[in-house]
């Protein structure tokens, strides 16, 4: 580590101390957030509603606040884009995240308040820093600069009162003009609305400077990453950014990229890390780089409930606290924020890997999985046997998505697999398929056991996709860059459909 690093690095020390106390004090620290968001929210709408006063037990928050989605706080949401103050949370905010995800398609504003802000998103980032340094002792880190990739929509007014934008749109337009010093391209590029030129212009900015750590979205740092080679005529980022020496990286799965960043940044100095920043709060961070999964971050102002998978669509689930989850079971996830939101159902889901501290992994999206079949088809088990089966085969995934297919005069039927590869395996696609197939069934068992003797399913069909049909079926939607994410797994077929016909059309050509 040199010494400007090594310098700057001893500013972590205390933090590092209060991370390490998860371990050893996580329910303790976890019923504190609650106690203070019931005490800070007391006199708000939603608390006199609640009688916030009145509850000291986490038993009887849990009786008396019912689960919300979306749908059940969006007319207080709107109520406070109008003005109206003391209506979730005790101020008047002023910033949305605008978050449509791939759980639906209409738009969700999700409250950025100055707590959320500054305790959760921006302490995030600063945590993630102090765990890569601490990991990482020869880093050079604060010898160059960042490159942050964030959304394609500069941040909007609703109306003279409040502002929107992508949630990193949100967090660079409040970020300390500090930060801008070892930060690149400019706020002015960054903060561009029209995807393309943003990318022409981030290129242009950075091509010639020092970058040496790198934070966005896999998929659309890659397109960002190419494009600065094809500008400079290079075969390798290590070529252009010869100090490169880490991606934080977060919003979809790394795995299906892993081999493709590996070819174009051939270096052992290179470091990844997943941090878990949604537009609701900033959730987890890999603490180990030898360990996928990420520690789940504790004292950000927010509070934790689970709910099994399997219950899911039950009329009355069971929500237990974090202290009752157990490992290696699928838990959609509940939080209670300094945002506003409470018992607020996220959409996504995960998998615990350890108590002791709380570690996880993202294991998919309550509304993204396949159960058409009783399969229990999960994000996590598809990212994993794709990538089996590309090791296998020297395959590359740029991108993909899988959807049922029914027989309904059989009453059964099959998964269609459609990707775009970055280069084609050596093997023919129906071996390809086999082995997908094979990797499914050893990572998941209600797959293998509706596999079996094909009593419900059928092996997997794989359809490539022409090249560049996710581009532009993001692009005829609106949603190129920033945190717009393909959806991997649908149990309906309305996106793989609107796919399959582009990429009809792109063959007829």
């Amino acid at each position: 580590m040199d010494i400007l690093t090594k310098s700057l690095s001893l500013f972590f020390r205390n933090r590092l101390k209060e991370i390490d106390s998860f371990a050893r004090k996580a329910d303790e620290i976890q019923h504190k957030q609650l106690k203070r968001l019931l005490s800070a929210a007391k006199e708000t709408e939603w608390g006199r509603r609640y009688d916030y006063k009145s509850i000291l037990s986490y038993s009887e928050f849990k009786k008396r606040i019912p689960l919300q989605s979306y749908e059940d706080i969006k007319p207080f949401v709107n109520r406070m884009i109008n003005g109206e103050k003391n209506i979730l949370w005790p101020s008047s905010v002023r910033w949305y995240a605008k978050s449509s995800g791939t759980t639906n398609e209409r738009s969700k504003f999700l409250p950025i308040t100055h707590e959320i802000l500054q305790d959760c998103h921006y302490q995030g980032g600063y945590d993630s820093v102090a765990l890569y340094l601490r990991n990482n002792p020869q880093s050079r880190f604060f010898r160059g600069k960042g490159l942050i990739l964030g959304g394609s929509h500069s941040p909007s007014p609703l109306n003279h009162e409040a502002h929107c934008g992508d949630l990193s749109a949100v967090l660079l337009q409040n970020l300390s003009p500090m930060i801008n010093w070892i930060r690149v391209p400019s706020k002015k590029i960054i903060l561009m609305d029209e995807w393309e030129s943003k990318m022409k212009a981030i290129v242009e900015n950075t091509y010639n400077k020092n970058v040496n750590n790198l934070s966005g979205v896999p998929s659309w740092m890659l397109v960002l990453i190419k494009a600065v080679l094809q500008k400079t005529g290079r075969e390798y980022l290590t070529e252009v950014w010869p100090n490169i020496e880490v991606f934080f990286h977060g919003g979809i799965s790394f795995e299906p990229y892993r081999e493709q960043y590996r070819a174009l940044i051939p270096t052992d100095r290179m470091h990844y890390v997943e941090t878990y920043n949604a537009s609701e709060g900033f959730f987890g961070i890999q603490s180990d780089l030898t360990d996928n999964s990420m520690l789940l971050m504790l004292d950000y102002g927010i509070f934790y409930e689970f709910i099994s998978v399997n219950e899911l669509e039950a009329p009355n689930p069971s929500v237990i606290p974090l202290e009752a989850v157990e490992t290696g079971k699928n838990y959609a996830m509940v939080i209670t924020t300094s945002g506003g939101l409470w018992r607020y159902l996220i959409g996504d889901t995960v998998r615990f890997t350890s108590v002791l501290p709380y570690k996880f992994v993202i294991s998919g999206r309550t509304k993204h999985y396949i159960n058409a079949f009783g399969e229990e088809l999960m994000i996590d088990n598809a990212d994993k046997a794709l990538s089996r089966s590309c090791k296998e085969t020297g395959a590359i995934v740029k991108e993909y998505t899988v959807a049922p297919l029914f027989f309904l005069e059989r009453a059964k039927g099959r998964h269609q697999w459609f990707i775009e590869f970055e280069k084609k395996p050596t093997v023919p696609f129906s071996e390809f398929a086999t082995l997908l197939d094979k990797h499914l069934k050893e990572l998941n068992s209600d797959y293998d056991a509706k596999r079996y003797k094909e009593i419900s399913l059928m092996d997997p069909e794989i359809i490539v996709a022409h090249p560049g049909v996710f581009y532009r079926w993001l692009k005829e939607k609106g949603k190129l860059g920033g945190q717009h994410k393909i959806p991997r797994l649908n149990n309906d077929r309305k996106h793989i459909e609107e796919l399959l016909a582009i990429n009809q059309n792109l063959n007829e050509k």
